[in-house]
């Protein structure tokens, strides 16, 4: 069975095609559109026209591309950005009018069950009760669980790109009040759910997204073209003095450290203080850097629970995902 899967996130739009046999998603062709959707947002978090007209675009190009490759879906769905936007109706109806691909916004701890999934699959039962840790652009996704599906899941208005716009936007590299400011906010949002991790007393800690990599990569872990199989950790400690040699730069001087993109350097110290206020918090010393995340959770839930399991999860039970065509041809080459 070969599905797709489109994830509009803060910055990039990100279509994953995928064969799904035996419970296992195998990659067969992704592409990522770059519209930086939060940085096109007014104060109240109001979408711009011209930021939608460009997301209608690229899920149009993500779903003609999952036509091409006879892959059924896509399972389209937009992350906190659209989510906490007082125009998130109007953007999905533009989106599903104009592309004919019904998105839809999934709530903060779906989201969280769906990659904690994703990690107990490519972590296995060995990593026994699991903390999973997420730092998207808009939210921080938080879980625990010893089975398949975790036990608790939170989602909290902790994204790097939301922090950066509300306490580092007025110097770079900011002063201490602005830092101060934000390890209070962080630690006053985090402060119960980091009483339930401590609790529970994890195993394992795992973390994913891209801040999460690439905030590994700063502290010494491989780079990504050594391959998905290669065993990343994030330290606690590593992480505050990732903290500290952020701060002390402009985002301009970010993007030229280990691991940092440029279109993340200004939301990388946000991340940063974020990340190692979690850890500390919760007890985490190190935290292991899982590659799978929300889409691979998507597609897993998708293989093993069936189309019904998407139209409860979206509300759209009038329609299931696409099928796909008829496989006559060759997959064009990547």
């Amino acid at each position: 069975m070969r599905v797709s899967v489109v994830d509009a996130g803060s910055n990039t739009v990100r279509l994953v095609i995928a064969d799904v046999e035996g419970g296992v998603p195998l990659p067969v062709h992704t592409v990522k559109w770059k519209l930086r959707l939060s940085e096109q947002v007014g104060p109240d978090g109001t979408i711009a026209d011209e930021a939608v007209e460009r997301l209608v675009k690229a899920v149009a190009a993500a779903g003609a591309t999952a036509r091409r490759w006879h892959a059924a879906g896509p399972l389209a769905f937009a992350t906190a950005v659209v989510r906490s936007a007082p125009n998130r109706h109007d953007v999905l109806q533009r989106v599903a009018s104009g592309t004919g691909i019904r998105m839809c916004t999934l709530p903060g701890e779906t989201e969280a069950e769906l990659t904690f999934l994703a990690a107990r699959r490519w972590l296995g039962w060995k990593a026994g009760p699991l903390a999973l840790l997420d730092i998207g652009g808009g939210s921080l996704e938080v879980a625990f669980g010893r089975g398949r599906l975790p036990d608790f899941a939170a989602s909290l208005p902790l994204g790097a790109n939301r922090l950066t716009r509300e306490y580092l936007g007025v110097q770079d590299p900011p002063g201490p009040g602005e830092l101060k400011e934000l390890r209070r906010r962080i630690r006053h949002e985090l402060r119960d759910v980091a009483s339930r991790i401590r609790w529970e007393r994890p195993r394992t800690a795992a973390v994913t997204s891209r801040t999460f990599q690439q905030l590994a990569r700063l502290c010494g872990a491989a780079p990504g073209r050594f391959g998905l199989f290669v065993d990343r950790e994030l330290a606690c400690r590593d992480l505050r003095a990732a903290v500290h040699a952020l701060a002390g730069l402009p985002a301009v001087e970010r993007a030229q450290l280990p691991g940092i993109s440029a279109p993340r350097a200004a939301q990388s110290l946000a991340g940063a203080v974020v990340g190692h206020t979690a850890l500390k918090l919760m007890g985490l010393p190190r935290a292991v850097v899982c590659p799978w995340a929300i889409r691979e959770g998507v597609l897993l839930r998708y293989a093993e629970d069936g189309a019904d399991w998407w139209a409860d999860a979206t509300g759209q039970t009038d329609t299931a995902p696409a099928p796909a065509a008829p496989l006559r041809i060759a997959s064009p080459s990547p």
